[in-house]
């Protein structure tokens, strides 16, 4: 059964996606082979792989708007064994490098996992604000094998919007006398140039990019200021929390500039995600901003 193509462009993109699930089921039950050669570069002295798995929907944090059931989905899915058996089919498709949160949820699976000896996952930690001082924060998530860090990014927007940009700099400080690789997250430009303006140096930054305006700047501003960031960037939300298609958010991030991307992945979109970063970074991508290598 087939639906024409008039009617398909009167669908939004979501209803777009459910028809094509309805009518093609050919793909269902496949076994692909696992994606060889995913790229990587060079980030707190580490090879990270350009795609991070992220961590917003093994905490339940989905974006998913006025939906209010879906962060008890998310965790009621994201079982501990969900987890470890997502972590580990990233793995396998090149993903060497996860991005998450520095709590004790986190810490309990993550140190299951490779006591486990299941993988060599690395860990990039968000500071959780209701942990306490994030300076500390770092130094547990070090103890339990977290090798970078950055501090909350809509912390960080509060702190600059509030005139406190000190307390960014002070709380970098403390990340690096900790000898953890630290940075500093955003949502809002602001916030980087605020950063920049007062010398606060972080050693990379996680920041938003996408192009559905889902909480982030301008793309053509954020592209124009960050050609001249040395630093690492981590393009995060850059598929506007599920609200742009795979291929065409990779595509935007890395254009405008993005060195890595973090991107929430449930178990069976790992392997094509995968497949869909290293398609795209085998293009030329015409970015105006140089790699961090």
């Amino acid at each position: 059964m087939g639906i024409s193509a008039g009617v398909a462009a009167g669908l939004s993109f979501e209803h777009r996606a459910l028809v094509a699930q309805l009518v093609d089921k050919s793909d269902y039950g496949k076994v692909q082979e696992p994606v060889e050669g995913l790229q990587v570069g060079t980030f707190g002295g580490r090879q990270v792989s350009r795609l991070i798995i992220g961590g917003n929907l093994i905490s339940g944090s989905a974006h998913a708007g006025e939906l209010l059931y879906q962060s008890a989905l998310m965790t009621h899915y994201f079982t501990s064994e969900k987890i470890l058996e997502t972590w580990e089919i990233a793995e396998r498709n090149g993903v060497n490098t996860t991005l998450m949160r520095a709590d004790p949820h986190i810490v309990g699976n993550f140190n299951t996992y490779h006591g486990d000896k299941r993988g060599k996952l690395q860990w990039i930690a968000q500071t959780a604000p209701e942990q306490g001082d994030p300076v500390q924060n770092a130094k547990m998530a070090q103890d339990n094998g977290a090798f970078a860090i950055y501090f909350h990014g809509g912390v960080c927007d509060r702190l600059v919007e509030g005139g406190k940009v000190d307390q960014i700099g002070e709380t970098v400080e403390g990340f690096k006398r900790a000898g953890i690789f630290g940075g500093v997250g955003a949502h809002r430009l602001e916030t980087i140039k605020a950063v920049e303006k007062a010398g606060i140096n972080p050693e990379f930054y996680m920041f938003t990019i996408n192009k559905v305006e889902y909480l982030s700047s301008d793309p053509v501003e954020i592209e124009t200021f960050m050609k001249g960031i040395a630093q690492p960037w981590i393009g995060f939300k850059v598929l506007g929390a599920g609200r742009d298609k795979p291929e065409e958010g990779f595509r935007h991030a890395f254009q405008r500039g993005a060195d890595f991307i973090a991107v929430g992945m449930f178990d069976w979109q790992t392997r094509d995600d995968a497949a869909s970063v290293k398609q795209v970074l085998a293009q030329d991508l015409k970015r105006q901003r140089s790699w961090h290598s």
